[in-house]
C-alpha cells in the first residue's frame, strides 16, 4: 500500500508557527508511512522566470496568515493513541528535491555576524536534481544533502501559538544537517496526537548556518511514525545507521553542550549499561560536540558518538 500523501497547500499549511490547537490535516495509526510536501520562502526570495514555482506557494502567500520570519511547515499530522509522555519516532526513510531552485539570503542585523554585514544579498540557487549539485555564482558546484530544517511535534497546549524559529524540546527548528534520509528522530509528546509538521527543506547546509540560511528549497519528504509509548525522555534524539546523537538547544552555547552532553551520558547508561563515571570518560575519549546552528535564538549543539564504540564499551 503506498504511503499517504500531504501535499503542501493553503488548507494544509501554517506559515511561522507551531500550536497544539492547530487541527490534524491527517491522522494515522502508528507506523503508517506518511509523504508529506514542503515548500519554502515568501514571495520576496522567489527567482526570476524559468524556474519551477510551485502554483500552491502563491497561493499560500496570498492566503495564508504569515508569522513572520518563520518558516512554512506542513502538517499536523496526528498519530492515533499519542498522549503527552510518549515518545515520536520519526524515521526519515527519503528526501526528495521538489524544485529546481534555492535560495540564500543574507539579512542586516542577523546571523552570527550581525555587526559585519550592513545590506541583504539574495541568492536564487539553481538545482540540479540528476547531478544533486547547487550552482553558486562564483562556478561551485555544491553537492547537496537534502534534509528538513524543522520537524517537530505541538509544544505543550498552554504555550499556545510558538515561533517556529527557536528549536525547543518539541523539536522544531533543529537545523541537524545529520537528519538526512535513512536516520530517525526521536521526539517526546506534548500533545494528544502528537501532531506531527515539518519544512524548511535544505538542500545543503554547513554546521552553524551561520548567515541564518542554507540553500532553502522545497522537499517532499516519506516519514514512517511509529508512537513509542515504551521510551520516557523529554527532549529530542536521533541516530543514524552508525550513530547516537543527542542536542541541546539555548540561547548560550555552553549550556546547549551542558545539555547535549548530560543527555548522552544517560543514553548511554540505557543502551550500554554504564555508569555515569563511565559514560562521562567514554565521551571525553570518542564522543563529539558539534555546532548545530548559532542563529535561531536558541543555538544548537548535537553530542554524536559511534554506536560501536557505545556497545563496546558496555560493561559486564
Amino acid at each position: 500500500m503506498p504511503p499517504a500523501l500531504l501535499a503542501a497547500s493553503p488548507d494544509t499549511c501554517h506559515w511561522g508557527f507551531l500550536d497544539a490547537a492547530l487541527q490534524p490535516c491527517l491522522t494515522v495509526e502508528s507506523g503508517a508511512t506518511v509523504t508529506i510536501e514542503t515548500l519554502s520562502g515568501g514571495p520576496e526570495v522567489l527567482p526570476p522566470a524559468g524556474f519551477q514555482v510551485a502554483p500552491a506557494l502563491h497561493e499560500i502567500h496570498a492566503r495564508n496568515e504569515r508569522m513572520l520570519p518563520g518558516h512554512i511547515l506542513t502538517g499536523p499530522v496526528a498519530v492515533e493513541g499519542a498522549e503527552p509522555g510518549d515518545v515520536l519516532e520519526v524515521r526519515i526513510e527519503e528526501v526528495e528535491l521538489g524544485a529546481d531552485w534555492g535560495f540564500n539570503m543574507i539579512r542586516p542585523l542577523a546571523g552570527t555576524l550581525i555587526d559585519d554585514f550592513h545590506e541583504t544579498r539574495l541568492l536564487n540557487i539553481p538545482l540540479d536534481r540528476d547531478a544533486m549539485t547547487g550552482r553558486l555564482p562564483w562556478g561551485l558546484e555544491l553537492p547537496l544533502r537534502p534534509f528538513f530544517g524543522v520537524m517537530g511535534v505541538a509544544p505543550p497546549p498552554k504555550w499556545g501559538r510558538v515561533s517556529s524559529i527557536q528549536p525547543r524540546a518539541f523539536g522544531g527548528n533543529l537545523d541537524n544537517k545529520e537528519l538526512v534520509a535513512g536516520t530517525t528522530l526521536f521526539l517526546p509528546v506534548f500533545a494528544p496526537g502528537a501532531l506531527f509538521s515539518c519544512g524548511d527543506g535544505h538542500a545543503a547546509q554547513g554546521d552553524g548556518e551561520v548567515c541564518v540560511t542554507a540553500i532553502e528549497t522545497a522537499l517532499t519528504g516519506t516519514f514512517t511514525l511509529v508512537l513509542r509509548k515504551d521510551l520516557g525522555f523529554g527532549y529530542p534524539r536521533a541516530e543514524t545507521p552508525d550513530h547516537y546523537i543527542t542536542m541541546g538547544m539555548d540561547p548560550d552555547l555552553d549550556q546547549c553542550v551542558v545539555r547535549a552532553l548530560r543527555d548522552m551520558i544517560v543514553l548511554l547508561g540505557e543502551v550500554a549499561g554504564l555508569g555515569p563515571q563511565d559514560a562521562y570518560t567514554l565521551c571525553s575519549l570518542a564522543a563529539d560536540l558539534r555546532i548545530t546552528q548559532t542563529v535561531n535564538g536558541c543555538k544548537g549543539v548535537h553530542c554524536v558518538i559511534a554506536k560501536a564504540t557505545a556497545h563496546g564499551g558496555a560493561g559486564p
